[in-house]
């Protein structure tokens, strides 16, 4: 590492939050990837956290519920970081920051870092390096990372292997059994969550969706309701996670 890098890695080690951000703006852009990582692999803190992809179509309510869920977390004392994969701006080549702006006023809140990240077409609905920026995440030390996708077909499953449990969600009214037998995205789901519960049909839609996946001989797949507006299932689904997580290879 140069020196000016070497100073940067300090300061996040004394857990400065600008030197995090430099961090990640480096690791976003693939500049000094390998010094990067090597100063990674030699940091005290081993890796501890853990990460969660929440993918879903526009539409369904990923930010409003990844809100609650922070919300949730920091109710207990546990931080948490959002790495928000938004599409890429064709005008400027940046993010389009909707996600960030829905999931909560945050910014004074230490115990949250929430960036977006633009995501170029073609690239499986993940943004580039994502394996470096979770790194920097859980060797600063937040103890939850969630990982915000736009899983809408068969080729958006590159989440599964940034992270340790995927959350698929899907909404009452957004297609029928053949639609989510196409999303790929189904296959490589830990939990399925039909959110907007209060919406009608919720409940057929779980039990259809339950039917389909967990067929004789097939890995168990839980299928919960939630609704981030009235604030249920939340309590279903962090116990959910927090008894899959640790169980995935």
């Amino acid at each position: 590492m140069t020196n000016d890098l070497d100073e940067l890695f300090a300061r996040f080690l004394r857990k400065d939050r600008r030197a995090l951000s430099r961090l990640l703006t480096l690791a976003s852009r693939g500049e000094s990837l390998d010094a990067i990582r090597a100063a990674l692999q030699n940091a005290p803190q081993s890796r501890q956290g853990c990460v969660i992809g929440i993918s879903g179509s526009g539409g369904v309510g990923k930010s409003s519920l990844i809100g609650r869920m922070i919300e949730s977390l920091r109710t207990r004392g546990e931080t948490v970081a959002v790495l928000c994969c938004d599409p890429e701006s064709p005008l400027t080549g940046g993010a389009l920051p909707g996600d960030r702006v829905r999931i909560g006023k945050t910014a004074e809140d230490t115990g949250v870092f929430i960036r977006s990240l633009a995501t170029p077409s073609g690239s499986q609905a993940v943004a580039s390096n994502l394996d470096v920026l979770i790194a920097l995440f859980l060797a600063y030390g937040f103890q939850t990372v969630i990982l915000e996708t736009v899983g809408a077909g068969q080729g958006d499953t590159a989440v599964h292997s940034l992270v340790d449990i995927v959350v698929v969600l899907l909404q009452p009214e957004a297609g029928d059994e053949l639609q989510w037998e196409k999303a790929g995205l189904l296959e490589v789901a830990d939990v399925v969550v039909i959110h907007k519960s209060d919406l009608p049909g919720a409940r057929r839609v779980a039990a259809q969706v339950q039917e389909q996946l967990n067929l004789p001989g097939c890995r168990e797949v839980p299928v919960l309701t939630a609704s981030a507006s009235r604030g249920e299932g939340l309590e279903d689904l962090w116990e959910t996670i927090r008894r899959l997580a640790p169980q995935k290879p």
